[in-house]
């Protein structure tokens, strides 16, 4: 099964806490609203990013509480994927679950200019870097992670074994 995931890459740092992704001081703020204060560190991101783009981070991308609004809030803006050095182990797992691609790939920060074309093989945890040529070997996931994604999350994987 292919997974693959290409779009603009927007860079950020290392320890991007899970209240940057939802912030606690908007949500009960009307989406079109709430949307505008996701990831505010990166003005130009909030300003700026369009669905399909992808964020390419350093360690410990969602760490901090384990808000499950926040995988679910860059999915709602249409963000591919995140592909980071390494993940809050939280975050990975609500992420995983509901369906959001992300990966470990060891010197992805180092790889990347924000802007450039990242194409991501989620399943053979090949990242590209389409502006560069160069190519990236990532952590590759089990087949059951793998296939939670492909199913649609977690809860959609139940159901259809549940049917079947």
């Amino acid at each position: 099964m292919s997974i693959v995931i290409k779009g603009k890459v927007w860079k950020f740092g290392g320890h991007i806490n899970t209240d940057y992704m939802a912030p606690s001081f908007s949500k009960e703020l009307p989406w079109e609203e709430q949307k505008k204060t996701i990831l505010h560190v990166h003005k130009e991101f909030v300003a700026r990013h369009q669905p399909g783009d992808v964020i390419v981070a350093g360690d410990n991308f969602g760490c901090g509480s384990s808000r499950e609004s926040a995988p679910t809030n860059l999915k709602r803006l249409g963000i591919g994927c995140v592909v980071a050095e390494s993940f809050g182990r939280i975050f990975f797992r609500n992420s995983i679950a509901i369906a959001f691609p992300v990966l470990v790939c060891e010197g992805v920060s180092q790889a990347f200019l924000e802007g450039e074309e990242l194409e991501l093989d989620f399943a053979a945890a090949v990242v590209r870097n389409l502006s560069q040529g160069k190519e990236l070997k990532g952590m590759p996931l089990s087949g059951d992670l793998v296939n939670i994604v492909a199913a649609g999350g977690i809860l959609s994987l139940l159901s259809s074994q549940a049917q079947a």
